[in-house]
């Protein structure tokens, strides 16, 4: 098992827990427009790294022998390429690739599911559930995510990811706690936990030309424009100025340590391991959340809580230690299936 992956995914994770404490002071502040300008700066600061990063493959060097280059990466003519190095995929010379074909309906599927509903299920929930409720829902993501992350990647479900997934979710609940709700905050609970899992299962078929570079810089303009468009219809062009700084700190915080680094993160976990063994890393998430909240000022978390953390660890060391397919085989077609 690659130890960096895992660390990315796992940093990115404790990077989206921290932020409930932060989302806090966006209670009152208008969550559409709030959001659009989230999307908008992590998009830049991504573009911003996207254009630095290229500088090493600019034209009028020479591939150097040895070098690895990522299926679907494209070097442009005279690129430097150190042995050992990976170019990006999607990239040339430094640029992205633009989305063609049915990629752009499976970004419009992040970006509408995973980040548009998936923000609103939360906070029409909120009215009807209590938060435990709509955090179990999301500790459920793991399941899915070992099940239909290989098969989206074309393979067999591996039973042992499957199991430890069962436990990172069992410890992920007992974090969380239960919770009540009415009928209608357990549908918009079903809704967060689809949009969660849809977020890195839609990802799936396009990480292997865009790499996590270009699917993150994607989604998140694609994400600005949507609820920029949202923000000017339901909350009108003046709510901009309905902004105060703790709303402007916090929205930059979560652009630039949930989005746009979080995103980075967590793709390329998804890319080098597989979404069914990156699911698992969504259980550190809960337990962030717990000591985020404790180092804020927060009370000690309950010894129910410790045994979930626990308990998470166990789910986490079950799936993460066994043998990572590799991107050639996670490619590999299911017997009987024709590759696309």
């Amino acid at each position: 098992m690659k130890a960096l992956p895992i660390l990315a995914g796992a940093t990115g994770m404790v990077f989206v827990g921290g932020s409930v404490a932060v989302s806090g002071h966006l209670s009152e502040a208008p969550l559409f427009t709030v959001q659009a300008l989230r999307y908008a700066v992590a998009c830049l600061l991504l573009l911003a790294w996207s254009r630095r990063s290229g500088a090493a493959s600019s034209p009028g060097a020479v591939v150097s022998p040895g070098a690895v280059v990522s299926p679907g990466a494209v070097v442009s003519p005279g690129a430097v390429v150190s042995p050992g190095a990976a170019a990006a995929p999607g990239t040339r010379g430094g640029r992205l690739s633009w989305p063609r074909g049915a990629e752009w309906l499976w970004l419009l599927g992040v970006t509408g599911t995973g980040l548009l509903l998936f923000n609103v299920a939360l906070v029409r929930g909120a009215a009807h559930a209590e938060p435990a409720v709509l955090g179990v829902a999301v500790a459920c993501v793991p399941v899915l995510l070992a099940a239909g992350g290989p098969l989206l990647e074309g393979r067999t479900p591996a039973l042992r990811v499957l199991a430890a997934a069962v436990v990172v979710t069992a410890g992920a609940a007992l974090v969380q706690g239960l919770g009540r709700a009415d009928a209608t905050g357990l549908g918009w609970a079903f809704v967060t936990f689809a949009c969660e899992a849809a977020f890195t299962l839609l990802a799936v078929p396009v990480l292997g030309r865009h790499g996590p570079l270009g699917v993150s810089v994607h989604t998140t303009w694609l994400a600005a424009v949507l609820f920029g468009v949202t923000g000017l219809i339901v909350e009108g062009p003046g709510a901009l100025l309905r902004l105060g700084v703790p709303e402007l700190l916090a929205g930059a915080y979560l652009a630039v340590a949930v989005t746009a680094v979080a995103f980075l993160l967590w793709y390329t976990c998804v890319a080098r391991i597989g979404a069914g063994r990156a699911g698992l890393l969504t259980g550190v998430a809960p337990i962030s959340a717990a000591v985020a909240g404790m180092a804020l000022g927060g009370p000690a978390p309950r010894p129910l809580v410790w045994l979930g953390m626990a308990t998470v660890a166990a789910g986490l060391a079950l799936g993460l230690t066994s043998r990572t397919p590799s991107p050639a085989e996670r490619s590999r077609p299911l017997p009987g299936r024709v590759p696309a």
